[in-house]
């Protein structure tokens, strides 16, 4: 389980293709000191398993299922990634629950200066599944990076963006039409399948029940 705060940027080394599978390598400089073969590293939001660690990368071996329905697909060399270690059971909750369980590519629209300000806007277009799930202050991921949405419109999601989250995230990267990795909040997901499951007809919807803090 993930948390949505991202802790490096790391950069695409290289991507091979083998055996019908693609190889990613990305290099880090901090995070790969604490990774062993085998571990789980959220990778812009889709959690992926380190297969080969040296003293400066880390390779993760995607499947073409992973590669159609993630953001990987626009990833060349030197492309930047997020990167986040698994929570640690005894560590501080600072996001929100992300799994690394991409549910749907976005696009990048635009990240805008806030006029008379030193925040942004970031600006995204969501898949129209995915629009029942996201709620106005609600949490979403964004390539991996745990967010609060300020306005949703339809299908456009905006998001006010620090300074901070710009300088340590690959969002300064992004450019219009970009795919981006997204994750609704597990919760909506979980009531919308009890509702399903025994509450046809009820008053009671998705939006309510995940505003009020279910």
């Amino acid at each position: 389980m993930f948390t949505g705060i991202i802790e490096e940027v790391g950069q695409v080394v290289s991507i091979k293709t083998q055996a019908g599978d693609r190889r990613l390598t990305v290099s880090t400089t901090n995070l790969v000191k604490e990774l062993r073969q085998g571990d789980s590293i959220a990778v812009s939001g889709c959690c992926l398993t380190a297969v080969e660690i040296t003293s400066k990368s880390v390779g993760f071996d995607l499947a073409e299922e992973t590669w159609n329905r993630t953001s990987f697909s626009r990833i060349k060399p030197d492309a930047l990634v997020n990167l986040e270690l698994p929570m640690r059971a005894d560590g501080r909750f600072g996001g929100h629950i992300v799994q690394g369980h991409v549910d749907g590519t976005g696009q990048f629209l635009a990240l805008d200066r806030i006029r008379d300000a030193d925040n942004y806007w970031l600006r995204i277009e969501i898949p129209a599944e995915l629009e029942r799930y996201v709620i106005h202050k609600g949490s979403l991921a964004i390539e991996g990076i745990s967010l609060t949405v300020a306005k949703i419109e339809g299908t456009q999601v905006t998001v006010a963006i620090i300074p901070h989250t710009v300088k340590m995230t690959n969002l300064k990267s992004l450019k219009p039409g970009d795919p981006v990795n997204l994750e609704v909040d597990m919760i909506a997901k979980y009531v919308e399948k009890m509702m399903e499951g025994g509450q046809t007809g009820s008053s009671i919807t998705v939006e309510r029940l995940v505003r009020e803090g279910f």
